[in-house]
């Protein structure tokens, strides 16, 4: 498989605060990866570089082979990146399909199509019509997957979309992402849930205190590994 993404020594800084330290990570074409860490390990702020809501330097994000963490998000968009951003983030004065459909506004080619949203997931279809807010916090999470997806993205950035969320729910979501990967999607997959996110991904970045503490392998890393990792002892 060869690289999609690739994050090459990435600092990040919320003015004069530094959230990530040298961070580096690869994604391949047709891969789910897992960022998993406690709050505050930088997670969030690793998407958000990615995504293009905090710039770095130019060959810091290399996505297709090109040198992007200077893009604007709109640009980086437009070049195939989708954010499910943590919180959902939907517009509450708008209905169901019009929050799904407002993320195909730049009309990329691809597979997805409002048609396609329904049947991943089919109570959004039995609901189109109601505020988007409205909707039990699964539901929520299911527009503001679809409405990344209609953005027909190559690599899909999904924070925390478990976060909240009863179990039962969890594992109706997680449920569709193979097919979603099976139009040929990347995935990069922000948990907390460490057992989601090694049953979820082929390959595991642990971030601690804004550094990679441990990757490899979802299969071949250890119990004792991870926690080391995980919490810094």
């Amino acid at each position: 498989m060869t690289a999609l993404l690739h994050v090459c020594a990435l600092d990040a800084f919320y003015g004069d605060f530094q959230a990530l330290f040298g961070v580096s990570l690869e994604v391949a074409r047709g891969q789910v990866v897992a960022v998993i860490g406690a709050n505050g390990a930088g997670k969030s702020t690793l998407l958000q570089a990615i995504a293009g809501l905090m710039r770095s330097r130019p060959d810091a994000v290399m996505f297709d082979g090109e040198p992007i963490g200077d893009a604007p998000a709109h640009a980086r968009v437009a070049r195939g990146i989708a954010l499910v951003p943590e919180g959902r983030r939907l517009f509450p004065s708008l209905t169901v399909e019009e929050n799904v459909v407002i993320g195909g506004q730049l009309r990329r080619p691809g597979p997805w199509t409002l048609e396609r949203i329904y049947a991943l997931f089919p109570v959004l279809a039995e609901r189109r019509a109601l505020p988007a807010t409205s909707l039990s916090g699964g539901q929520q999470q299911m527009v503001a997957v679809g409405r990344a997806l209609m953005a027909n993205p190559k690599l899909l950035l999904c924070d925390e979309i478990s976060l909240g969320l009863a179990p039962i729910v969890v594992r109706d979501i997680y449920a569709r992402l193979p097919d979603i990967v099976r139009e040929g999607l990347s995935l990069v997959i922000v948990e907390q849930d460490i057992v989601q996110a090694l049953a979820a991904a082929s390959h595991v970045y642990c971030l601690q205190e804004g550094r990679v503490a441990l990757s490899g392998a979802a299969g071949a890393l250890t119990r004792d590994a991870i926690s080391a990792a995980y919490f810094g002892v």
